[in-house]
């Protein structure tokens, strides 16, 4: 395996209540190590999203335990959860969810800002990352005045800024054209390897999936590896 357990779910299971109570996974056990790219396939409505939010502890599981550098999560208060997703993981979604007030440089600057770093630590490294994205020309530019591929690269750049273990995205390439999403794609991939970063990627792009270290599948709230030859 690619080296220690970065994040574990043991037994996760996540219910949602109601009349008719409805289970979005059920019995999920994985790791995700250092340095792995590991994607999650499946159809919609399986459960792919619920999984990552669950390893990304924006959601918590109705059953079972989601480790975080062998840290145990279920029981801990929120704003402890908020400062193990803010230093140990980022995340690229399908929409960027960039802040429409601020520019690249300051959306970028604000996950280091919250971590508690200074403003010219978190002006520093922002504007590294958005120059390694190829948006140093667009440092000053509020998301409304970039491309949707900008506005990706910008997501992709703001996921990296705390130096997390693990980037965890969903379909992130999903709302842009075939071009601009294999750039992305490619991007994503670059930046991780060179910085050593896991990265667990939702997609139902089978093409994009092939490209990482491992292919799982979630099909009615289950998980299963598939070998190379199903992917």
């Amino acid at each position: 395996m690619a080296g220690e357990a970065l994040i574990e779910a043991e037994g996760v299971t996540r219910i949602l209540p109601g009349i008719v109570p409805v289970t979005l996974v059920r019995g999920i056990n994985l790791a995700i190590h250092a340095n792995e790219f590991v994607a999650i396939t499946g159809p919609s409505g399986s459960g792919k999203s619920s999984l990552l939010y669950l390893l990304g502890l924006l959601d918590l599981p109705t059953e079972g335990e989601v480790t975080i550098r062998y840290k145990a999560t279920a029981q801990m208060a929120e704003d402890e959860r908020a400062h193990v997703r803010l230093s140990e993981l980022g995340f690229v979604f399908q929409f960027h969810f960039l802040l429409p007030e601020f520019t690249a440089l300051e959306n970028v600057m604000l996950p280091v800002l919250l971590n508690g770093t200074s403003v010219a630590d978190a002006s520093g490294r922002a504007r590294s990352l958005l120059e390694s994205v190829g948006l140093g020309h667009r440092l000053e530019h509020k998301p409304g005045e970039l491309s949707g591929g900008e506005r990706q690269r910008a997501a992709v750049a703001r996921a990296l800024v705390n130096a997390p273990g693990c980037v965890l995205g969903d379909e992130p390439t999903g709302n842009l054209d075939e071009k601009t999403a294999a750039n992305v794609f490619e991007l994503m991939l670059e930046l991780n390897r060179a910085k050593r970063t896991s990265l667990v990627l939702v997609t139902h792009d089978r093409r994009l999936a092939r490209r990482l270290d491992r292919v799982l599948e979630l099909h009615e709230g289950r998980l299963r590896e598939l070998r190379t030859d199903e992917v």
